[in-house]
């Protein structure tokens, strides 16, 4: 055997892999066809926000418990409030966009006929109602939809065209998993607006199913140790680009805070890092079982504030 047909054979596509992978897409396309939503459908987009309700837990933004925050009036933390949520969400129709390029690269080079590449392509249908979802909500709230920063946003035109299996998914792992720990507190938030909860709760009941697939596929690659370090700095630069693309600093002159001033004091502020921190822990766990976290990326999530 040669050392090629070795690595083939250890790789997420060997032989011995396809009947667990084929029991993991039938489950979660039986699930599919069970439970999915239409968002356009399923939505009261007619009903306008509940006056005194946040947008979202308010010891999760990031100016929480700083003198910015201490001066702001109770309106003005709401909409706080509304324009992070809508940061969040047009930076998770950024990567959905990404990640369905992806998810058609993948299953460009494989059987069609497998249950695998099927889910593949009732993913990116997932995906595509996802982003409507996020986009009409923005629209809902009024507020403009912020992008991530140039870099941000060019280094992604390259990943999505680039990217290897552990980059794929292991990419997707973290932001789904960062954006289904942040929902699931909003969707059982009953003190929330109604909407955003709605929003949530579709979101996660959707995206478990995505989490799943991205997980046992991502556990059935193998890295070598020269391999292992490169994968690991480019799921850094990955961690890091989208986690400090979640609010745009923009936002703040919405509540009267400078820009500026707004992003020092996130950066500084303890209570947004353990935001991070709890929003990651659990993701960052998966990748570093199958190796991807480690000397090459650490520096990286030190400076996204995630470890």
């Amino acid at each position: 055997m040669t050392a090629t047909t070795r690595r083939a054979n250890n790789g997420p596509d060997a032989p011995d892999h396809a009947p667990a992978r084929e029991r993991t897409a039938q489950r979660l396309l039986a699930s599919s066809a069970k439970l999915s939503f239409d968002p356009v459908k399923d939505i009261d987009w007619e009903a306008g926000p509940e006056p005194g309700r946040y947008y979202c837990p308010p010891r999760r933004l990031s100016l929480y418990g700083t003198p910015q925050w201490d001066r702001m009036t109770e309106e003005e933390r709401i909409e706080l409030s509304k324009h992070e949520v809508a940061s969040i969400a047009a930076v998770g129709i950024w990567f959905e966009e990404i990640l369905m390029q992806m998810l058609l690269r993948h299953a460009f080079d494989r059987d069609p006929t497998t249950a695998h590449v099927q889910y593949a392509l009732t993913e990116i249908g997932d995906e595509c109602r996802h982003s409507v979802m996020f986009a009409r909500m923005i629209t809902w709230m009024g507020v403009p939809a912020y992008r991530p920063a140039r870099v941000a946003h060019e280094l992604g035109r390259i990943f999505k065209a680039v990217s290897t299996h552990s980059q794929t998914f292991g990419g997707t792992m973290y932001v789904e998993e960062i954006l289904d720990a942040f929902q699931r507190e909003v969707m059982a938030d009953e003190t929330l607006q109604p909407l955003t909860r709605q929003v949530s709760r579709i979101h996660v009941i959707e995206e478990s199913r995505h989490i799943s697939y991205a997980r046992e596929e991502l556990q059935r690659g193998h890295l070598g140790p020269v391999r292992r370090r490169w994968e690991q700095l480019l799921i850094g630069l990955i961690i890091y680009f989208s986690t400090t693309s979640l609010i745009n600093p923009r936002l703040y002159a919405a509540v009267g805070v400078d820009p500026a001033e707004g992003r020092r004091a996130a950066r500084a502020n303890p209570y947004w890092h353990t935001t991070k921190r709890e929003m990651a822990a659990k993701t960052l766990a998966v990748l570093d079982r199958a190796g991807l976290v480690g000397g090459a990326n650490r520096w990286l999530l030190r400076a996204a504030g995630v470890v």
